[in-house]
């Protein structure tokens, strides 16, 4: 049995089959709708069930808080459908031209660039090429059925291999062989590409980009992207970690920064250690941006990395700093871990 989706705004309609989520049916068929982990885990696909019955499945309760659900709300990564549905979510332009696809891929090189993080180059076979937008990721399809989300590094103008950032996650099965075991010319197979995080260039206003850890990954691709396109919006990249090591191309940033006049770099670290010798911005990085720019009525902001720092820069800035709810884009990079508090 399928159910009919119409979206409030454009009029659209899909078709959701009975036992498949919201969001899986909107992007089987082209359907652009807003989403990060597709787990259930951040909250980017939320939107408002306006007539029509669904069964919500188990997501944080961070993602979806209960007196949201008694407003009407939904998660639609988890969310299906037990009739017709009406339902009030942003639509994103420009994702459904992306055909996702499996592909398989081999493992061209492995740098360790810190301790912990690892820049993986995938080549795919001659005859393929992956149409994706910067900022996007794709899933690895693991034997165990399991996938592994990975924003691309490489903006897709970049003619060599893919490029992937990974940081080590002690006790992960997949980071645990990548880090311990992976070696170049293995084989892979995913799928991609995904997601909804990449350069609104239909703006013209200044671009603030926030990332901590490895969600420095997208922003490259992004920052990449806008360089070669010509775009000439003042970008300002604020990244957060917790020691120097941890910025771990600062280098490449810092090169952007002496390239382009309308460039500027913010390092931050919450704990700076004695080697250091840092004498730079620490704390926490979303309270740097606010620092420098209490008033964000006329910025977009573009935020990858660790849950609690996207949820931290989009209460903040849009509750006191006046960045309006439509300008802030973000990725969080959940884990199994953020399900644990799940409902």
């Amino acid at each position: 049995m399928a159910f009919n989706v119409t979206i409030r705004q454009s009029g659209r309609q899909f078709q959701v089959e009975a036992d498949e989520p919201v969001l899986t049916a909107a992007i089987r068929q082209g359907i652009g709708l807003p989403y990060g982990c597709k787990n259930g885990a951040c909250g980017s696909c939320k939107g408002s069930v306006i007539s029509g019955e669904i069964e919500q499945r188990t997501h944080s309760s961070s993602a979806l808080a209960n007196d949201e659900k008694t407003r009407g709300m939904a998660l639609f990564c988890c969310a299906t459908a037990k009739s017709d549905l009406e339902i009030d979510v942003r639509e994103v332009s420009g994702v459904g031209d992306m055909a996702v696809r499996k592909l398989p891929c081999r493992v061209n090189a492995l740098e360790r660039v810190a301790d912990d993080v690892v820049v993986l180059k995938l080549q795919l076979p001659a005859s393929e090429r992956l149409q994706y937008l910067a900022g996007q990721y794709i899933e690895f399809l693991l034997k165990d059925g399991k996938r592994r989300s990975y924003s691309m590094a490489s903006p897709p103008h970049h003619e060599g291999p893919l490029e992937l950032h990974i940081r080590h996650m002690p006790g992960g099965v997949f980071t645990d062989h990548v880090f311990g075991a992976m070696k170049e010319r293995d084989i892979l197979r995913f799928e991609g590409p995904l997601g909804t995080f990449f350069l609104r260039e239909d703006s013209d206003k200044p671009i603030v980009l926030l990332a901590s850890g490895t969600g420095f990954a997208p922003i490259k691709a992004i920052i990449e992207h806008a360089i070669h396109t010509g775009i000439t919006r003042p970008m300002t990249l604020y990244w957060g970690a917790r020691s120097k090591k941890d910025i771990y191309l600062a280098s490449l940033a810092e090169k952007w920064v002496a390239d382009l006049p309308n460039f500027r770099f913010v390092p931050v670290l919450s704990e700076p250690t004695e080697a250091d010798a840092w004498s730079g911005r620490t704390g926490f990085v979303h309270r740097a941006v606010i620092e420098d720019l209490p008033d964000l009525s006329n910025h977009q902001v573009y935020a990858c990395g660790a849950p609690v720092m996207v949820e931290s820069a989009h209460r903040d800035f849009s509750a006191h700093h006046g960045l309006p709810a439509e300008e802030f884009f973000a990725d969080s990079f959940t884990s199994a871990a953020d399900l644990v508090n799940a409902v």
